[in-house]
This record gives C-alpha cells, sequence and structure tokens, in this order.
C-alpha cells in the first residue's frame, strides 16, 4: 500500500511485531546460522519474514564484533522508505529502537528538555521517515549512511525540543509550532539559518553587558537552571535571585523589542 511522505505509518505491538522481538523462541539461535554469500538479487526477492530473520541475525553477530552482511537490514529499510512497507517499517522501529534511545540520552541537549528519553523515539522515527522520501534514498547507499542519518535525526529533534522550550519564554507558542514545522528534516536546518543567525544578532545587541549575555546564554543554549548559573559564577551574581531578576529583565526587553518579534514572526507590540 503506498502512503504518502508525511503519512507516517504508526508501530504498534501487534502480533507480528511481538513476534519479531521473541525471536530467540521463533527462529533458530546465531549460533546454530550458516553464514553463507547470498546474492544480491535473491535478497531483493526474499519473503519478509526470512529477510527478517536475517537481519536480527546479522545484527546479532555485529554487535558480538562478528563478520557480518548489512544487506538485510539495508533491503528492509528500501522496503520500508521506497516501498513505504508498514511491515518492514514497524520492524526497524522495534530492530533500532533502544539504538536511537541510546543516541537521545547522550545528546548534550537531552537533560535540558525534562523529557525521558522514550518520549523521543516516535519523533525521531518520524522525522526520518518524513526525510527520507523515495525519491531521496539513493543518497543512501549503505547501511551506514542510513543509520547515521537516524542518529543525526536524534540529536535534531532532541536539540530542538531544547529549543523551543526557551524560544517559548521569548515568543507565544504559537511562533514555535509555526517555525518547528519548517523544520521537517535535518538538512533544512541550513535554510533557516541566516534567519536563525539574523534573529541571534538582534537579540546581542539589546544586551546591555556580558553579565547578560551569560545569562541568556547558559539559560537558553546550554539549557542551565538559574541555580547552575550561579554557581558557576559567583564573582558576578550575589545569589540566586539575581540570576533570576537579570533573566526576567532580559526577557522582558527582548518581549517588546519590535524588530525582534519581526524577526519572531509575531505581530508588533500595541
Amino acid at each position: 500500500m503506498q502512503q504518502s511522505h508525511t503519512d507516517v505509518p504508526r508501530p504498534l505491538p501487534n502480533a507480528s511485531a511481538r513476534s519479531v522481538c521473541r525471536s530467540s523462541s521463533t527462529y533458530e539461535s546465531s549460533s546454530t546460522y550458516e553464514h553463507t554469500d547470498i546474492d544480491a538479487q535473491t535478497i531483493v526477492g526474499m519473503d519478509l519474514a526470512t529477510l527478517q530473520r536475517h537481519c536480527r541475525i546479522e545484527s546479532e553477530r555485529f554487535f558480538r564484533g562478528q563478520p557480518h552482511d548489512t544487506r538485510f537490514a539495508y533491503e528492509l529499510f528500501r522496503r520500508a522508505l521506497v516501498e513505504r512497507c508498514d511491515a518492514a517499517w514497524e520492524y526497524l522501529f522495534y530492530q533500532y529502537r533502544a539504538l536511537v534511545e541510546g543516541w537521545v540520552r547522550r545528546s548534550s541537549a537531552f537533560g535540558s528538555t525534562g523529557e525521558s528519553s522514550e518520549y523521543f523515539v516516535g519523533s525521531v522515527f518520524a522525522r526520518f521517515w518524513q526525510a527520507i522520501t523515495p525519491e531521496r534514498f539513493a543518497a543512501f547507499p549503505t547501511l551506514g549512511s542510513l543509520l547515521h542519518y537516524l542518529r543525526l535525526c536524534a540529536s535534531c529533534v532532541v536539540i530542538d525540543c531544547a529549543r523551543a522550550q526557551s524560544w517559548a519564554e521569548i515568543v507565544p507558542d504559537e511562533c514555535v509550532r509555526a517555525r518547528g514545522q519548517m523544520l521537517d528534516a535535518p538538512d533544512e536546518e541550513a535554510i533557516n539559518r541566516v534567519a536563525r543567525e539574523e534573529f541571534w544578532r538582534s537579540i546581542d545587541a539589546l544586551l546591555i553587558c556580558d553579565v547578560e549575555r551569560f545569562v541568556l546564554y547558559h539559560s537558553f543554549i546550554m539549557g542551565r537552571k538559574p541555580g547552575e548559573i550561579y554557581k558557576m559564577r559567583r564573582d558576578l551574581f550575589s545569589s540566586v535571585a539575581e540570576v533570576y531578576n537579570v533573566k526576567r529583565n532580559v526577557l522582558g526587553r527582548l518581549s517588546r523589542n519590535r524588530e525582534l518579534r519581526r524577526l519572531a514572526g509575531m505581530p508588533a507590540s500595541s
């Protein structure tokens, strides 16, 4: 069944998915698996269950440091992303969700989001699905290139969440959502880079001193709380309350600035 590029299939824990995950009771273990050369045409013609079996066992071999063949997993990605096969996509979700969750947790921005790692997994796969259309799949000739892009999606989803929470203190929710909708794929970051740089340059010009720049940077870029900022620079602040006051004054000034509101896509304040 063909689906639109934005119609992301929703992985559900149905019987077929559970049987794949409980593969040890369904298929022979990798210790009895014969690693034989299989030509590419045979792999393309494999039924889905056999392909999933090979993919699972080759993945186990990879994690054990044994010789492995990535073509089975690559063919599953091709069926999921080019043929838009729901069953192949569902298997890949369950095969790689733990890997994606690990990438999420290792993101430098993860701690500032306040969310669990499980919260991001579905969004990462959705972004990956929407970004790699059937027309773009040829740009990813190996399993490694696909997984690299999936990891990039994980980083971008976490960073976007952290940024959105920071922006929400400066601009209204509807503006944050509008900007978020513009960034469906990691490579689209480049399209909006000039606008974002102009936005942050305008913010920097409105800051009075280095103390304000320090608070803004560590609040919105690094995602630190006022207490953490105070502990970093006790020489700049007499108390945590002073950090709060600096932050509050900066946000009030920025939110009233007409040019900044224009760059953020907000109507001018009355």
